[in-house]
């Protein structure tokens, strides 16, 4: 039987400092996830597993490292985490698995539904691609050499799961124990000393046409040749991360990661083919130009918007018209916005300080930096003041139509063409521009752009 690896998330070093991760009702996801580790391993161990428990004062990258320093191709990774958000109503357990990896989507459910059995008060958010957080992929899934998922065990933020978690804290490591021993189980079905089975081989096609090179499953995840990755013209020599593996004196590479070099990533269950595809050419050039134009049509934004919050247009039906109008007319990119107001908004679901009401779709101040954000008298003044803050960071052109955001004349204007520059301007969030390209990436993928 494989060995487990077990993570809390963060209270390592990141940036010369120790991590808290997410701080709410006094106390910090970093404690938490400890308290809750510790119990996790103490029963796996209690049921003769081979158990190896992450040393707390690790950076992620750190986490990471540790792990494929020591790991078996039989053995399983899970790191447990807490979430936080600004609406404390959300609440709710998911696992994130790497994107494009059916097997590990029902590993990722059989975790999920351990601890639902143990804990049936905590809703179930699901079993996640990784491309579905924030920043668009997840380390712990990426990069670590086995079979790994991250395990959001409930939000922090709220005060129903954070009681479920303090007060039945051993019924989330049983649960989740329950979950870890049937995936376990699964990676590694051979009793033990058993020679290692060959890696299936899978076919490839590449825009179309089928490549004559088959490449390999390694745990549900594909790889490819190398030899194609230098067709496809990308340069991995910059990007140490990214997974390589040599089987046969063949060097391959784990397909999932070329997807953040514009290539969309596809799999064909019943001929066992992975499906590569170049991001259209008319979207090479707009995902991080802000003045540029959009790719996706009204309807494409709106099937985004309802497959992510399913009641997102009963209150604001005419949201993505209205982006697609107000940033044509200032030559903002609608796709950009639309992604933005995505991401602020929570796909229009809202919460914390700023209410559906105040038709604000983009986080904008008022005037004075008071305590509430500013207010507009329909959806299509907000819209229009969040296109124009926009343009206002991205362009030393006049507007077009009559100045409606409040702090248009505060904004130095130009300082910001790019999605990553608005970074640490529009939000004091570091990664805030990384979130908005996942989520625009993520778009192009549900309209087939990508």
């Amino acid at each position: 039987m494989g060995r487990i690896f077990i993570s809390a998330a963060h209270g390592g070093k990141e940036a010369g400092a120790s991590d808290p991760g997410a701080i709410a009702g006094g106390t910090t996801e970093a404690r938490e996830m400890i308290l809750l580790r510790d119990l996790i391993v103490t029963e796996l161990r209690a049921r003769s597993f081979e158990v190896l428990a992450v040393p707390d004062d690790l950076s992620a990258a750190q986490t990471i490292a540790w792990i494929n320093s020591r790991a078996r191709s039989t053995d399983v990774a899970l790191e447990v985490h807490s979430d936080a958000a600004s609406n404390p109503t959300v609440r709710g357990a998911s696992v994130f698995y790497i994107a494009n990896n059916d097997q590990r989507k029902t590993h990722a459910e059989m975790l999920l539904l351990g601890l639902l059995r143990r804990v049936p008060q905590l809703p179930n958010r699901g079993a996640k691609p990784d491309t579905n957080s924030g920043l668009g992929s997840l380390q712990f899934c990426r990069q670590t050499a086995i079979a790994a998922l991250l395990f959001q065990v409930g939000f922090l933020s709220n005060p129903e799961d954070r009681a479920l978690l303090q007060t039945r804290r051993r019924d989330f490591a049983l649960g989740i124990v329950d979950g870890l021993t049937s995936w376990s189980r699964a990676i590694d079905p051979s009793p033990a000393n058993a020679p290692e089975a060959n890696y299936p081989a899978i076919n490839i096609n590449i825009n179309g046409q089928n490549y004559p090179e088959q490449g390999i499953l390694i745990n549900g995840n594909s790889y490819i040749p190398i030899d194609l990755v230098d067709r496809l013209r990308i340069d991995l020599s910059k990007a140490p991360e990214v997974r390589r593996i040599t089987y046969r004196r063949v060097v391959y590479v784990k397909a999932i990661e070329l997807r953040e070099f514009q290539v969309a990533i596809g799999w064909d269950s019943a001929s066992r083919t992975l499906k590569l595809r170049s991001i259209l050419t008319v979207c090479t050039g707009n995902m991080d130009q802000i003045i540029s134009h959009g790719n996706t049509s009204e309807v494409q934004l709106q099937i985004f918007l309802r497959n992510n919050y399913e009641n997102a247009l009963i209150q604001f039906p005419d949201v993505p018209k209205l982006y697609r109008e107000e940033a044509t007319i200032e030559g903002v990119n609608h796709d950009i916005a639309f992604c933005q107001m995505c991401l602020e908004t929570g796909f229009l679901r809202f919460g914390g300080d700023v209410k559906p009401q105040q038709n604000n779709f983009a986080g904008l101040g008022a005037i004075g930096g008071g305590t509430e954000a500013a207010s507009f008298g329909s959806a299509r003044i907000g819209v229009r003041a969040h296109i124009q803050h926009l343009k206002a960071y991205a362009s030393l052109e006049p507007l077009v139509q009559e100045e409606v955001d409040p702090r248009f004349r505060f904004v130095t204007r130009g300082i910001a063409p790019l999605v990553e520059q608005l970074a640490g301007r529009w939000s004091a969030d570091l990664d805030y521009g990384k979130k908005i390209t996942a989520m625009i990436r993520r778009l192009y993928e549900s309209a087939g752009l990508l």
